[in-house]
């Protein structure tokens, strides 16, 4: 495997010489002519000694300056799975179709009827812009009476899923479609060129932006959502909740066993990500901690 991963940065990135653990390059960004470009496939690291340029996975440098299929090439050499060339049966999702009692928000004119729901946003934090951006509802009775709806749609803008929040004295807080999960909520409106962060619930996301809600706490490395993180991303942020700190380690361990650089948000300070505002996420964020593979062992070795 190393011998091949060598053929392909060699494929776009042409000769280099060895130092150690580490292959020099020319680098494609200043374009110096020594090859200073020194990169490290064992710790999946490279940088220039010349212009700093560098990144944490090497996947970023081949999908930076190869060629489609270096990129293709080197996930397939990294056990990434290319969703698209998954049998059409096994890619074909469940479709469903929203409930029949199902009453759009996005309208500004407010009835009697939907008051109690846009009460219950308004208590999340849920603005006007969310609601449009979401495509969120509610049914006023049937089987899923009294709960917001988030509706969920795939590529195709296919509704796919729903979260059906209660907003009233009910018991259960949700009443869910039975469908496997095996599917990104809302990919439609996900933006893969930027920040992703991985959160737990669906009002997490509204709060977060750009995040894939579990809808759990749980992540499998043969899912499609997995599949599609370790293709699409080279970094990720996690944010789940304080009190799924061993499934959220299961989950960076096995983002970092495929070279992804992980931030971890701490959310230790408040209930669950849903629970605050935006702007209080987007400081979190900011302060996120880097992970590695060491430090993360180191951290295990010294807490356990």
């Amino acid at each position: 495997m190393l011998e091949r991963k060598i053929k392909i940065l060699e494929d776009f990135l042409g000769g280099y010489q060895r130092s150690k653990d580490e292959l020099l390059f020319f680098c494609p960004k200043c374009n110096h002519h020594k090859p200073k470009l020194s990169v490290n496939i064992d710790k999946n690291v490279f940088k220039c000694w010349v212009c700093d340029y560098n990144g944490r996975t090497i996947t970023h440098l081949v999908s930076s300056y190869g060629k489609p299929e270096h990129h293709s090439q080197w996930k397939t050499e990294c056990g990434i799975v290319d969703m698209s060339e998954v049998d059409k049966e096994e890619e074909k999702e469940e479709l469903i179709t929203l409930p029949e009692e199902f009453i759009s928000l996005t309208s500004k004119r407010t009835t009697p009827l939907s008051l109690p729901a846009r009460t219950y946003l308004k208590s999340r934090g849920v603005s006007y812009e969310d609601i449009l951006w979401w495509k969120i509802g509610f049914c006023p009775d049937g089987l899923c009476g009294g709960r917001i709806i988030v509706p969920s749609f795939d590529m195709n803008g296919s509704v796919n899923y729903y979260v059906a929040r209660n907003y009233e004295n009910d018991f259960k807080k949700y009443y869910n479609p039975q469908v496997k999960k095996d599917f990104i909520f809302n990919e439609l409106y996900l933006d893969w060129s930027k920040d992703i962060t991985l959160i737990e619930g669906v009002f997490d996301a509204i709060v977060a932006r750009n995040a894939i809600p579990l809808l759990g706490s749980t992540l499998r490395e043969d899912s499609y959502i997995f599949q599609r993180i370790i293709g699409e991303c080279d970094k990720i942020y996690v944010a789940l909740d304080a009190d799924a700190k061993k499934k959220e380690d299961k989950i960076i361990r096995m983002l970092l066993s495929y070279g992804l650089e992980v931030y971890k948000i701490d959310t230790s300070g408040c209930e669950d990500v849903g629970a605050i505002t935006k702007e209080e996420f987007q400081q979190l964020k900011t302060n996120a901690t880097f992970v590695s593979l060491d430090n993360y062992l180191l951290e295990k070795l010294l807490f356990q």
